[in-house]
């Protein structure tokens, strides 16, 4: 890992850079579009966006006003939970694309994988999905598929059915959350882990912890917990709207963490939140 724009390949051999630029909570308008034009401009070459944080459109005008090609640019959006089910998964695509005003995704990811709405039948209905992505991937709309915020056991329920492997699996990774069975399970399936949320939503700027670390190594406690993240082989997604932070949290690749120092971030397991529930997520 020598910069931002190096990348993972994928179980289906498609590259993607090894930090994404994270827009959860990003206020549609000029907000979102100016971060994405920040980020584009300080060196990031992956956005990750979703139906559900309602600025498709502002993402992806600031993708197309960047200046940079849209080729060098891997996008992913998420389906969200109301659209579930071969057709509807189909005609939310198909939103998403228009939206974010492109005509493929480079990751189209199932954003929970058992909402309220199907609760009663989610394996039946994520099967369903899953195979309108499939086609949408073979259809050249989505470069690769995946998931997010699946369990052990909706990985194994969705691989009952599906011909293809999801190539992401999208979940909250932190210092507060490792999820080791998840990534158990990821590891058999050679799915990569992208976690959201890797500065645990600001939890972690208080930890005494990575505040001696940040002075240790003479970086921020973003920094800190960021190379953390990559030297475990995660894909991390931070998110900011302001550009200073934006820049920052590109520069990961002057230092490396020590062994003893990343156990010692690995031992502050519920430090901030811990991971939601998709199976009583009400939503």
């Amino acid at each position: 890992m020598q910069e931002i724009t190096d990348t993972y390949t994928l179980n289906n051999g498609v590259k993607i850079p090894i930090v994404g630029f994270g827009t959860w909570q990003t206020p549609n308008g000029e907000v979102a579009y100016k971060s994405v034009k920040t980020a584009l401009s300080v060196g990031y070459r992956h956005i990750d966006t979703a139906a559900a944080y309602g600025n498709e459109e502002s993402v992806g005008r600031g993708i197309k006003d960047s200046g940079v090609a849209r080729q060098d640019i891997f996008l992913t959006t998420k389906l969200w939970n109301d659209d579930h089910g071969y057709e509807a998964t189909k005609k939310a695509l198909d939103t998403s694309l228009q939206k974010l005003g492109t005509d493929y995704v480079d990751l189209y990811l199932i954003h929970w994988p058992n909402p309220v709405k199907f609760r009663d039948r989610w394996e039946e209905i994520n099967a369903e999905t899953w195979q309108a992505m499939e086609e949408a991937y073979a259809d050249g709309k989505a470069r690769a598929i995946g998931i997010s915020n699946f369990q052990p056991h909706h990985l194994a329920a969705l691989m009952k059915s599906a011909t293809v492997t999801p190539a992401v699996n999208q979940n909250y990774l932190n210092p507060s959350d490792l999820q080791p069975e998840v990534q158990r399970a990821n590891a058999t399936y050679n799915i990569l882990n992208e976690a959201y949320s890797p500065l645990g939503t600001g939890d972690f700027f208080k930890i005494p912890e990575l505040q001696e670390l940040a002075k240790k190594y003479n970086h921020s406690v973003a920094q800190i917990v960021l190379r953390w993240s990559l030297q475990h082989g995660f894909l991390p997604l931070p998110k900011s709207i302001h550009a200073d932070r934006i820049q920052q949290n590109t520069e990961l690749f002057d230092f490396e963490l020590s062994i003893p120092d990343m156990q010692k971030i690995d031992s502050l397991r519920g430090c901030g939140r811990l991971a939601t529930n998709p199976d009583t997520a009400e939503f």
